[in-house]
């Protein structure tokens, strides 16, 4: 515990004497921050939220389901 407070002060520190993100250097690293067009093509499944209708309309068209679950907290909190 003592080494994760030292950590955080370490970070509260660095970040407090950091000079201000000029308006163009922010848009650079938000742009550098985005997922490419390949990263991000996950996004183009069609997911189904229902279980039970896409077990249905898989059923129909004799494709396979890709279950895409998870346990917990989204955060990693448990």
């Amino acid at each position: 515990m003592r080494l994760l407070s030292l950590c955080l002060l370490g970070t509260c520190g660095a970040a407090a004497s950091a000079a201000p993100l000029d308006p163009a250097d922010f848009e650079k690293l938000h742009s550098l921050m985005q997922p490419t067009r390949e990263e991000s093509r996950w996004l183009q499944i069609p997911w189904r939220p229902n279980l039970w209708e896409a077990r249905r309309e898989a059923a129909a068209a004799g494709k396979p389901i890709y279950l895409w679950e998870m346990d917990g907290h989204p955060l990693g909190c448990t």
